[in-house]
């Protein structure tokens, strides 16, 4: 028997009889005791908590908001960036009985307002006092909340009536845990497959948040997917660095549960800027990112590239070509000859050693779901030996409905539906999804939920797919995304976009061209790479910001833009294009904490920009 399936065995053994996040929290607390089970880089310096600390402080958690009059299927409101209390509240609360309603830090007062009021949430663990100032400016729309509870009261005024601080918190669960004795462990064996764990809203892009409702059994049904999918994604042995925000319900569910699930060990990165930093000092063998990431290792492995001599440039184009190649093969399933196997183990020495070293050097896989990456820079990856895991899946389904497998994978498709989720494609090409892993429906939205499912019972995702001949599938685009021309021709944009990221000057492109006679785009510019290109054409600036607006430097990007639109179909080419000087992210509003675009609010905050390309 081979050690992946002695280690499956053992994994299954364990899973048995698991139905709630409850019970596997509480059987991997007591087999693992003393190990290390997660930390949080904070500060550079890293605070640990074993099986056994991250259980009894959980257990303070619940058993303290149970006496303070939590009850079964109560809402509590999380808001916080990732860190160790953060785990211990999601963890306590639903021991107790409760329902964990997380909400992303970035989110404005008015934001977070809506959904304290929508969610009716009774308590709210805040991350500090800028969160507590945003919530106690609207705390008089949110008659059901009763206590604030802060994590780090640096700055807060003592004695603010209806706030708590953390640490009393957990005094108080503790104090509770020795008069009570197995009280935390009775309230959570009490939770069944059907009740809510948590209230996850989507982002609001196109209307008012809607709060998915998903239950224990639906988490349940996702973590035992993966785990019999063969080979496994993960082992106790395994380690991983997270850095999206466990707000998001892939981290949370795919990372957090299913690495509880597996026993893993989780290290939070301090941030998304030094995640370099992090994973090198923690050496992951698993590492959950988004395709923007991949893009950024891509593109900044290209940026240092076009910054070398002329005889690199070449070495790197060999192995590039050689790594290709070995990628292609095993996509097909197929041995490579022998020489071969003798140019990659060079190629890997000359060009693919870096990418793994600069990724702590242990790397099996790593994800880039929730959109679609270019091919050439899945290849690269692949070549070095670290597999892409493509997926897909969305918070109505509870993250991932379908994965790559490790063994038998096909680029540019999502693999094939996890085990127990059917998927069906419409007549128009929407994907259907149905199974365990599908949500309950929208908190207090009856007509939304009515509306988000087929008569046959399949969740409507709202994304246009189709099948490849061997049973994978492709997803084509948002059915709200597809691009549909003045000409009547459909145009999915995200094949355009991938194929201008390709290029290490653009860092972000949008397409634009819904009922118009042809398609424009948006772009953001690496401004280390413009500033490269104006240097060696003795374009002269004082700052690489300049760049954006100097008429000398946008004829280099023309002729660049020109070069990409011969290798599109004519009704696919980008005729006109402005340069947006900063670039989108999370705080000016244009990307979602995952760092994809919002489509539909870029096309807002500029749109005199986009109306002034078709002005003629």
């Amino acid at each position: 028997m081979s050690e992946i399936d002695q280690r499956s065995e053992t994994a299954g053994a364990l899973g048995n009889g698991e139905t709630t996040v409850n019970r596997v929290f509480i059987n991997r607390a007591g087999q693992y005791g003393s190990r290390l089970a997660v930390e949080k880089n904070h500060g550079g310096s890293w605070v640990k908590a074993s099986w056994k600390d991250y259980y009894e402080n959980a257990r303070a958690v619940g058993l303290a908001l149970r006496s303070l009059g939590l009850e079964n299927g109560d809402r509590v409101a999380l808001l916080s960036e990732n860190r160790l209390e953060w785990l211990y509240t999601d963890m306590g609360v639903l021991g107790a009985g409760g329902c964990l309603v997380p909400i992303y830090a970035t989110l404005t007062g008015e934001e977070i307002g809506f959904i304290l009021r929508n969610s009716g949430a009774r308590f709210a663990v805040l991350e500090n006092i800028g969160q507590l100032e945003k919530v106690m400016a609207v705390r008089e729309t949110c008659p059901e909340l009763q206590l604030l509870i802060i994590i780090d009261t640096t700055g807060s005024a003592p004695g603010i009536p209806g706030v708590m601080a953390f640490s009393e918190l957990l005094a108080a669960g503790r104090a509770e845990a020795a008069r009570k004795p197995g009280d935390f462990e009775r309230l959570a064996e009490a939770v069944t497959t059907g009740d809510l764990a948590t209230i996850v809203y989507t982002s609001g892009t196109t209307g008012l948040p809607k709060g998915a409702m998903i239950t224990h059994g639906n988490i349940m049904a996702v973590v035992k997917s993966l785990d019999e999918v063969r080979p496994r994604y993960g082992f106790e042995t395994d380690q991983t660095v997270p850095f999206l925000p466990l707000c998001h319900v892939f981290e949370r569910i795919a990372g957090h549960f299913y690495g509880m699930y597996v026993g893993l060990t989780s290290s939070y990165a301090e941030g998304i800027e030094t995640i370099v930093r992090d994973i090198r000092d923690k050496r992951p063998t698993v590492i959950l990112a988004v395709p923007r990431v991949c893009e950024k290792i891509y593109q900044g492995i290209m940026l240092q590239v076009s910054q070398s001599p002329p005889w690199k440039r070449k070495v790197f184009a060999w192995g590039q070509g050689v790594g290709r190649e070995i990628s292609r093969l095993r996509e097909s399933r197929q041995a490579a000859p022998s020489l071969l196997k003798l140019k990659h183990r060079l190629a890997y020495a000359l060009v693919f050693r870096k990418l793994k070293e600069a990724l702590g050097g242990r790397v099996r896989w790593i994800t880039a779901s929730g959109a679609p990456t270019a091919r050439e820079i899945i290849q690269f990856f692949n070549a070095a030996g670290i597999t892409v895991i493509e997926g897909y899946g969305m918070t109505e389904c509870t993250a991932p409905a379908t994965m790559s497998n490790l063994a038998d994978h096909r680029i540019g498709t999502v693999g094939r539906p996890l085990p127990g989720v059917d998927i069906q494609l419409a007549e128009d090409g929407e994907i259907l999804v149905r199974g365990g892993n599908v949500f309950k429906g929208y908190w207090d939205m009856p007509e939304e939920t009515a509306a988000a499912f087929t008569p046959e019972g399949f969740l409507m995702t709202g994304d246009i797919g189709r099948w490849t001949k061997d049973g994978f599938l492709e997803v084509v685009d948002r059915k709200k995304d597809l691009i549909i021309t003045a000409g009547g021709k459909n145009v999915a944009p995200q094949k355009i976009e991938n194929l201008f990221k390709k290029n290490p000057l653009f860092s972000q492109v949008i397409v634009v061209g819904e009922r118009r006679k042809y398609l424009t785009a948006l772009f953001n510019l690496n401004l280390q790479q413009a500033e490269r290109l104006a240097k060696n054409k003795g374009i002269p600036h004082a700052r690489p910001e300049e760049l954006t607006d100097n008429s000398e430097f946008l004829r280099l990007v023309d002729d660049i833009v020109t070069g990409l639109n011969s290798q599109l179909a004519r009704f696919e080419t980008i005729k006109k294009y402005r340069v947006i000087p900063h670039e989108f992210s999370k705080e000016t509003g244009e990307l979602t904490a995952t760092l994809k675009v919002k489509r539909r609010v870029v096309q807002e905050m500029y749109k005199e920009i986009i109306d002034s390309m078709y002005a003629d």
